[in-house]
């Protein structure tokens, strides 16, 4: 076997690991390998996040600042024993009528696309032939708005939401903005859930016209908090928590509590600099997964 090949067992699975010593985040020179560490480690927090839904992959085989590419369609030579689903993709660029989507159950398949360079990953609200069981409200500041202002607004957007009985986690991007997560029923579909989190999003531009915007415009977010409620529209994904994502450092969307977001919107961290990998891990550590409660399912949002 060649000298940067190296042949594993996890969890009976052989894989083949390759170019472990390989700068994937070369400016902070972090390893390939240590990006399968890092998605072993926080494979138990993960894990269950990642479970019966469709994985959109976004590799990165010459590391951040070489080119990557969107990944949808298992790749070829998926080993046999990776999950994959066959599901209609209306709309692809490629002109599919279905793709065979990869489903990341288990820790062997999560290294298995960790050894790919698969450093983001992206997974959409509703899990395989389900209606969604999250909604989820994603922040994007405009410049010179940054994390700071996603902070506030998550936290107005909090508050709006307790009314309807809505419970919101919220956790960075990894990037310059934050999303909330909130557990629902799923029995409403993508529709009835976008439209309630539109609805939402205007009554708070309305409220606070000088710091948010609903409407997708670019030329409107300026200084401003886009609140994207497209983001649970079906065909759309969203960056899973504790996925790496692809900056000068190994930064990951990283679960908050929210006394950490009043904090943010004081100017404090997280809105200073982003979490690591290695942080993260001790996160998780101390705190457990924050976002575990949306795994135990919610309320049916009020349709008005």
């Amino acid at each position: 076997m060649p000298a940067d090949r190296l042949t594993v067992d996890v969890e009976g699975r052989a894989l083949e690991l390759s170019n472990l010593d390989k700068l994937l985040y070369p400016k902070v020179g972090f390893t390939k390998g240590e990006v399968i560490d890092y998605y072993t480690r926080i494979a138990p927090a993960l894990l269950p996040h990642l479970a019966d839904r469709a994985l959109t992959r976004i590799r990165f085989p010459n590391g951040v600042d070489g080119g990557s590419f969107f990944e949808k369609n298992a790749p070829a030579a998926t080993p046999g024993w990776v999950r994959a689903e066959t599901l209609p993709a209306p709309g692809s660029s490629k002109g599919r009528d279905a793709i065979d989507y990869v489903v990341a159950d288990d820790l062997p398949t999560l290294v298995w696309l960790a050894n790919l360079a698969a450093l983001e990953l992206h997974t959409p609200q509703w899990k395989i032939g389900e209606h969604p069981d999250m909604m989820v409200v994603d922040l994007d500041p405009g410049a010179p708005a940054a994390l700071k202002q996603c902070c506030q607004v998550a936290l107005l957007m909090r508050d709006r939401l307790a009314e309807d009985g809505i419970a919101a986690y919220p956790k960075t991007s990894g990037k310059k903005g934050m999303q909330l997560c909130c557990p629902i029923a799923g029995t409403q579909d993508a529709d009835d859930v976008s439209a309630y989190a539109k609805r939402i999003a205007r009554e708070l531009e309305q409220a606070h016209p000088n710091r948010i915007v609903s409407k997708m415009a670019k030329n409107l977010r300026r200084g401003k908090v886009f609140i994207d409620w497209s983001q649970n529209n079906a065909a759309k994904t969203t960056v899973a928590p504790y996925s790496l994502r692809a900056q000068p450092v190994p930064a990951v969307s990283t679960p908050l509590t929210w006394d950490e977001v009043e904090a943010g919107a004081a100017g404090k961290r997280p809105s200073t600099r982003p979490y690591t990998a290695d942080e993260v891990l001790k996160r998780v550590e101390t705190h457990g997964d924050l976002l575990g409660p949306l795994l135990e399912g919610g309320p049916v949002l009020p349709v008005s």
